[in-house]
């Protein structure tokens, strides 16, 4: 058995090159021409091609961007048990190499370089499923007064934020609410020109944007229209990008 057989990098982290060839075509194009005026063929249409994101490379841009979205957004839970099935099979792999006499010293230098990158990637799925953990918990009664919410959510996600509001209501009935008048004792109350007790994700908040692609023009609060071109980076409100970061079309750095 051979750890090529199933190389960690080239399933999940193939480093794309789309970026330094446009940025070589850029040069090409603006490179002094030679002296007897012939003219810099163009570049074949291949070094304009983008690869397809691999796995890893979709789950780090999801990461970023739950990380920076002050609002929990869709679970992406067949890209998770996708890589975590891979992440399986690799570390199966990596032992039975590691208990193999006959591999080689430069096999088991690969194994650790597997491992390590196996380390990584569970780095990066424990950070994502962490941040999703510290806004179910933040915005727990939010999302349990929200269908539309509770729609991008899993099942099971769903529940811990049940169990969590019922276990906080509980907590502030026995500390403090059971002292005051009944009709103090709500959490939900939205008396007017007062912040509501629900804590709410709060989509006004300013974000670093990167624009994936040439996005249409988006209207900031202060009615003019931003126009984002790829590779741009703004910030902005986020509902002002909310549903470009949906749609793929830009992420959060």
């Amino acid at each position: 058995m051979d750890v090529d057989d199933d190389d960690f990098f080239t399933n999940l982290d193939r480093p794309g090159r789309a970026a330094n060839n446009n940025t070589f075509q850029e040069r090409l194009r603006r490179a002094s021409r030679d002296d007897d005026g012939a003219e810099i063929p163009d570049a074949p249409p291949f070094m304009f091609e983008e690869e397809e994101e691999t796995p890893l490379q979709q789950l780090i841009r999801h990461w970023m961007n739950e990380r920076h979205s002050p609002d929990i957004l869709p679970n992406e839970g067949e890209l998770l048990a996708g890589l975590l099935d891979h992440i399986r099979s690799q570390s199966e792999t990596v032992q039975l190499l590691r208990t193999d006499p006959s591999s080689s010293e430069e096999e088991h230098f690969r194994i650790v370089l597997v491992q390590t990158e196996v380390e990584r990637v569970k780095f990066i799925v424990r950070s994502y499923l962490r941040t999703r953990l510290f806004k179910i918990e933040k915005f727990a009664r939010y999302i349990m007064t929200n269908p539309q919410v509770q729609q991008q959510l899993s099942e099971s996600e769903v529940e811990h934020a049940r169990r969590f509001a019922r276990l906080t209501d509980q907590h502030f009935y026995h500390s403090v609410l059971q002292s005051l008048p009944e009709t103090q004792q709500t959490l939900d109350d939205q008396p007017p020109f007062v912040p509501s007790m629900v804590t709410e994700p709060d989509k006004g908040r300013a974000v670093f944007v990167l624009a994936r692609q040439d996005c249409p023009p988006v209207r900031l609060p202060d009615g003019t229209a931003l126009d984002m071109r790829k590779g741009h980076i703004s910030l902005t409100p986020y509902s002002v990008v909310e549903q470009l970061v949906a749609r793929g079309e830009a992420e959060l750095v």
